[in-house]
Parts: C-alpha cells; sequence; structure tokens
C-alpha cells in the first residue's frame, strides 16, 4: 500500500508557487478554475478558492501517481480517486489527505477490499475479497488487521468466527454446502526460534473440532456458547487442522460415510492439501 506522505509533494507553500494560469480574485490570488505547474514538476488543475486548491480537481505528481477528486485548503477531502505508482487504486472518501471513511481499495494483484478506513489503514467494516481464488472475507477490521467477528468464504464451504490479528482465534464454525457444520475453535501457539533470538516467534494456527451438526437456519451458532465437546469429537475429530480434506471429509463421513452426496467432493486442488494448514492460510497475506 503506498504511502501518502512520500506521495504528497510539493504542497505551494512559501514564496515559490511555480507558474499559474487561470482566474484570480481582486487580491490577486488565485481564485476559480486554473492550471498550476509547482516547482517540484507536480501539476495541478482544478478549483482554487483564496490561493489554495479547493473544490474539485486533478493533481498529478512525477512519480505517476495521480489523484482526481475534491479539495478542501489545499488537502484532499471528501470523495475522490487516488492511483498509486504500483498500480493499485483508493476510490472513496478523504479526511485532510488521510483515506478515512468508506472507500475501494483495488490492489497491484487485483485483490480488492470494500469497507471502512481510518488514518490510511481498513477499520471498521469491510469486506476484503481476493482475486486468484475469488475467497471473500467480510467482518471487522482494527488498525489493517481482522479483529472481532468475520466470515470468511470459500468456494464449497464458509468459516464464521472471531479473529485477532488478523488470523482465527477461539470458538468458530466451518459451513458446509452439503447442510452440515463442523464446530470447534481455533488453538494458538507460539515457538521461538532457537538457533536465531532475534527471529520473530513462529505462531501456528491449530483447528479442534468438536463435534458435526446440521446447519442451523434459524439459530445460528452463537460464538459465545459453550458446547460440551462430544466422544466422537474428542476421539475422531480432535486436533485435526481445517484446511479442505481436515474438516470437508470428517463433516462427510460423518453423514456421508460413502461419499457420494458430499457438497465438498470437487474442491479446488488448494483445499485438497494436508492438514499441516489452516483452510485458506495464504488469504490472510492480502496486499496492503
Amino acid at each position: 500500500m503506498s504511502d501518502d506522505e512520500e506521495e504528497l509533494g510539493e504542497e505551494e507553500q512559501g514564496d515559490n508557487l511555480g507558474t499559474y494560469e487561470g482566474d484570480r480574485n481582486e487580491q490577486n490570488e488565485r481564485h476559480g478554475f486554473g492550471k498550476a505547474t509547482l516547482p517540484n514538476g507536480d501539476t495541478y488543475e482544478g478549483q482554487y478558492e483564496h490561493g489554495k486548491r479547493h473544490g474539485t480537481g486533478t493533481y498529478r505528481f512525477t512519480n505517476t501517481a495521480r489523484y482526481i477528486g475534491e479539495y478542501q485548503k489545499n488537502k484532499r477531502h471528501g470523495k475522490g480517486i487516488f492511483y498509486y505508482p504500483d498500480g493499485s487504486k483508493y476510490d472513496g472518501e478523504w479526511n485532510e489527505n488521510i483515506r478515512e471513511g468508506h472507500g475501494i481499495y483495488t490492489y497491484p494483484n487485483n485483490d480488492t477490499y470494500e469497507g471502512e478506513w481510518k488514518n490510511h489503514q481498513r477499520h471498521g467494516k469491510g469486506m476484503y475479497t481476493y482475486a486468484a481464488t475469488k475467497a471473500q472475507y467480510t467482518g471487522t477490521w482494527r488498525e489493517g488487521k481482522r479483529q472481532g467477528p468475520g466470515q470468511l468464504l470459500f468456494n464449497n464451504y464458509r468459516y464464521v468466527g472471531k479473529f485477532h490479528d488478523n488470523y482465527p482465534k477461539g470458538k468458530g464454525r466451518f459451513v458446509f454446502k452439503n447442510g452440515y457444520q463442523q464446530n470447534g475453535e481455533y488453538h494458538i501457539t507460539t515457538t521461538a526460534d532457537e538457533e536465531d533470538s532475534e527471529a520473530p516467534p513462529q505462531v501456528q494456527y491449530r483447528w479442534i473440532a468438536r463435534n458435526v451438526t446440521a446447519t442451523q437456519q434459524e439459530e445460528p451458532y452463537d460464538l459465545d456458547d459453550e458446547r460440551p465437546a462430544t466422544s466422537r469429537s474428542q476421539d475422531q475429530d480432535g486436533h485435526h487442522k481445517a484446511h479442505g480434506n481436515g474438516v470437508g471429509e470428517n463433516a462427510e463421513n460423518e453423514h456421508n460415510p460413502d461419499g457420494t452426496d458430499g457438497a465438498d467432493g470437487n474442491e479446488d486442488e488448494e483445499n485438497q492439501q494436508g492438514n499441516d494448514d489452516i483452510p485458506g492460510e495464504e488469504q490472510f497475506d492480502e496486499e496492503g
């Protein structure tokens, strides 16, 4: 994600304002519509008020970035689109040069985030869509990371639970298209690198399955509801990580022993891997 401070460029402050062609008021201030070339080579074409960019306009940076939208007293304020040098784009609300409010960010790999922003970061409610896999996360964010209740939707199933620092943590459920859901919880373990004390600790996320039940349409699974683990979940499902077959087969084998009526029979290859990764772990490494 691009750094606006680096892209801000010349702010038309000081005595050297570059060249200007356009309207002026009685005080000879830039006022109305005009075109300016700043000392650093940036250009602006749009509305001015009392010598400052105010209203709608287009600002072109020498690093190929471009902003088209509303200004207030020389700052991006209101609605506008920012095209970044790396090919990404933000279309949404601004507050004094900061992405804040509702907006859509399209990343260089065509991933998209649509939702609330604060201080340039994803913050509040929003939806992140992964272009390569079409997986989709919808939920709450805090300072750019998934935090709180959310849902991660895959092709043949979805995970519903709570997230902490971008990853699932605690109680949740995998809901399958075959009409069943697997209830359980994610446990987090942290291990330090004994050979490199300065290396960041390795964090692993393990899915502990409890039981498989029919999908409850009218009474959704309550994340705060303490459900006792069954002997079946202790003996057969416990200590499995949910990744493709790790969950899909558990759900189908419980209710479809012959595997002929399972919704997960045609999962993608990425969902046919072993149980060493959480489902869609690669989906947590979004752009920005």
